[in-house]
C-alpha cells in the first residue's frame, strides 16, 4: 500500500507517488518471467522491499547532484526507491547477475527513470567516484570494504561524511568491532512495522583514497 510511504515520506510529489504506485506491478509482472524477489515479498514489496530501502533516506538525504552506487542491487534495492525518491541524484546500480540487472533495466525504463545507470559487472571493475555506497546486506562489512576501496569522492557534501550505508539485521556487534567510526541507526526508531525492529542502517565513514 503507498499510505505505507506516504506516511513517513509526506512530501512526495504527484510523480513520485505515481512511480511508487507502478513499481509494485512491475515488480509484479517481471518477477513472474525472472525471480528476483519472493513471492511472499511481492506481497509485502513495500514494506520489506522498498521502505526498508529508504530507511537509508532517513539517515542521510541525498542533495541533488551527488552520485550514489548501489552494490549488489539484485533486483534494484534500494537503488531504485531511492532514485524515485531522490530524481537529482545519479544512482549507478550494480550487480554481476545479468537476469537481475536485466529486471533492474526494465523496471527502471518503466518508470521513466531518468537517474539510474546499471551495470552487471562486479563492483571492483566499477570505475568511478561516490559520495556515499549504498546496500542491503551482501556480504560481510569487512569483505564489503574491501569491494568498495578507492570508490569514495574526496569532497563532503553531506552532514554525514562521504562512506558506505548498509542495511543489515540481526547482531552486529561483533562484525562490525574493528571499525570504530561505525554508527548503527535502528530502522525502528523511523518506522513502527514489525519487520523493522530487527533491522538497521550501518553507516561507516571512508576516506578518500587517491
Amino acid at each position: 500500500m503507498l499510505e505505507e510511504i506516504t506516511t513517513y515520506f509526506p512530501d512526495l510529489t504527484e510523480d513520485q507517488k505515481d512511480k511508487f504506485t507502478r513499481l509494485k506491478d512491475l515488480y509484479k509482472d517481471w518477477n513472474l518471467k525472472i525471480n528476483v524477489v519472493s513471492r511472499k515479498d511481492i506481497d509485502e514489496i513495500y514494506t520489506r522491499h522498498v521502505l526498508h530501502s529508504l530507511g537509508i533516506a532517513k539517515v542521510q538525504p541525498f542533495l541533488p547532484g551527488s552520485k550514489v552506487m548501489d552494490v549488489g542491487t539484485g533486483g534494484g534495492f534500494p537503488g531504485i526507491p531511492l532514485a524515485i525518491l531522490f530524481p537529482e541524484v545519479e544512482f549507478h546500480l550494480v550487480d554481476s547477475i545479468g537476469k537481475k540487472i536485466k529486471v533492474v533495466n526494465e523496471v527502471a525504463e518503466g518508470l521513466g527513470l531518468q537517474n539510474v545507470k546499471t551495470f552487471n559487472c562486479r563492483v571492483e571493475e566499477v570505475n568511478g567516484q561516490y559520495d556515499f555506497i549504498v546496500s542491503r546486506a551482501v556480504a560481510q562489512m569487512e569483505t564489503f570494504v574491501r569491494w568498495v576501496k578507492g570508490k569514495i569522492a574526496k569532497k563532503n557534501k553531506h552532514e554525514l561524511k562521504n562512506g558506505i550505508l548498509y542495511l543489515k539485521g540481526g547482531d552486529l556487534t561483533e562484525e562490525l568491532a574493528i571499525y570504530q567510526t561505525a554508527k548503527i541507526y535502528p530502522l525502528s526508531d523511523y518506522f513502527k512495522e514489525d519487520f523493522f525492529e530487527t533491522k538497521s542502517v550501518v553507516y561507516l565513514p571512508m576516506k578518500y583514497k587517491g
